[in-house]
């Protein structure tokens, strides 16, 4: 009867000494998870959750409460708890933080581990699109894009490429890879300068005249601003912006023109309840030199269903920017994204 009281008494004390002992790993967004703080590698948490393994987290992501020991007085040492009611066993269970193996390699949070591993201390998301839709004709239209990001104590980098193809009744009515990127430095007094590179290669494109087009576009854009709004939910950026456009026309006819034109921009970042994100940049522009004025704007409402997985709705517009020759559109989009 004395071991036996003293067994049963020991399992209350090694589950109270467990759960005291249990880190809490605490997201931004409140999303909170037991287990334990590994250790801390520059910007990088590297926490051993309970249920999902091993998590790398940037710190300035979340945030961990340590448990503290239990007092001696009253609660056994989870050491001693297991001694008394554990008996040795010659074949350890798997723990959460083994290897995945089998099919388990391709699910979301596997996939999200090995992309964190191999980028290290970018962030990003890969993102598909898909349509198909059979009526009066047969069109295919399929969106790929990929993201890369990293965040340093004043810059941030981040980098984009899309991959856009349409098909109808067998031709091909879109076919447009575009590359943008992007450079904020943050400056004193709430200042920043910004520079934004990006790429546009279309090989589906008919000019108002009617005649397939090929081009590729190149716009660099360089300017200043102020951060309005600078706190973790509520991000704010007005700024001016000079621009330069380079149109390469690949066939019928070869030619190259070079414009420059100025911009005001807005962008805002927006962390709403729910797990639900909403990003926005307008640009307006116009050219002293030419007097003439275009516009592009993308808003994107983007929600979070797990730690790996989220969907987003995104909306664009484009409207003569620079000139007619390159593609005027409006796009409305349902993405699901692999997030890491």
């Amino acid at each position: 009867m004395t071991g036996l009281g003293l067994g049963a008494g020991a399992l209350p004390a090694a589950e109270g000494a467990a759960a005291t002992l249990a880190d809490v790993l605490i997201y931004r967004d409140g999303d909170r998870v037991r287990g334990r703080l590994m250790e801390r590698v520059g910007d990088t948490l590297v926490f051993q959750s309970e249920k999902f393994g091993l998590l790398k987290v940037p710190a300035a992501m979340a945030r961990v409460e340590q448990g503290a020991l239990p007092a001696a007085s009253k609660l056994m040492t989870g050491q001693q708890a297991t001694q008394v009611i554990s008996p040795p066993s010659d074949h350890a269970e798997p723990t959460e933080s083994a290897e995945p193996v089998g099919w388990a390699r391709f699910s979301p949070y596997a996939l999200t581990q090995a992309m964190r591993e191999l980028f290290g201390p970018w962030h990003g998301r890969f993102a598909v699109s898909s349509e198909i839709v059979s009526d009066r004709t047969e069109r295919n239209n399929t969106m790929v894009e990929a993201r890369l990001n990293r965040k340093w104590t004043a810059d941030e980098v981040e980098g984009t490429i899309r991959f856009d193809y349409t098909k109808t009744e067998d031709v091909t009515t879109k076919d447009v890879v575009k590359f943008n990127g992007s450079w904020r430095r943050d400056l004193k007094r709430r200042l920043f300068g910004v520079y934004r590179p990006s790429v546009e290669y279309n090989r589906a494109f008919k000019n108002p005249a009617g005649v397939f087009t090929d081009y590729i576009l190149v716009q660099q854009e360089i300017g200043a601003g102020v951060n309005v709004f600078t706190t973790p939910q509520r991000k704010l950026r007005v700024g001016l912006s000079e621009n330069l456009f380079d149109v390469w026309v690949m066939q019928p006819v070869s030619q190259h023109t070079a414009r420059t034109s100025e911009s005001v921009f807005a962008e805002v970042e927006w962390t709403l309840p729910w797990k639900l994100r909403l990003t926005e940049r307008g640009v307006w522009y116009y050219s002293f030199a030419n007097n003439t004025d275009g516009w592009e704007n993308r808003i994107e409402l983007n929600k979070k269903l797990t730690e790996t997985l989220s969907v987003a709705i995104r909306h664009e517009t484009r409207h003569n920017n620079p000139d007619v020759r390159t593609q005027d559109y409006t796009l409305l989009r349902l993405l699901i994204g692999l997030d890491f």
